[in-house]
């Protein structure tokens, strides 16, 4: 059994950054790919970052890309999604998740493990 937990997040003016963490417990991690997720008030909940096993690439949604960076540690077992550039729009809990698979992926239904995610706030 995988637990993960997010930490970073706060509340920052539109312009800022902010660098979320999410560090995993058990074994294997290299073995997942990653994602970050998140939720904004009276919405779906959404794809916003994806990296697979090391050297599989990455994948970002269109009003992220540019600004966002997800990364991974795998000594650490911790995944991080630097944003930079903040809008108010991407005011939301922001939840990582962890797939067993080796490819980037944005199918929520495919990650087994998640978060209980991390509320990010941008002022305007």
């Amino acid at each position: 059994q995988v637990q993960l937990g997010e930490s970073g997040g706060g509340v920052v003016q539109a312009g800022g950054s902010l660098r979320l963490s999410c560090a995993a417990s058990g074994r294997a991690f290299s073995r997942y790919t990653v994602g970050w997720f998140r939720q904004a008030p009276g919405k779906e909940r959404e794809f916003v970052a994806t990296a697979g096993w090391t050297g599989y690439g990455t994948s970002y949604a269109d009003s992220v890309k540019d600004r966002f960076t997800i990364s991974r540690d795998n000594a650490k077992s911790t995944v991080y999604l630097q944003m930079n550039s903040l809008r108010p729009e991407d005011t939301a809990i922001y939840y990582c998740a962890l797939a067993s698979i080796q490819f980037p992926t944005t199918t929520q239904a495919l990650y087994n493990y998640w978060g209980q995610g991390t509320q990010v706030t941008v002022s305007s």
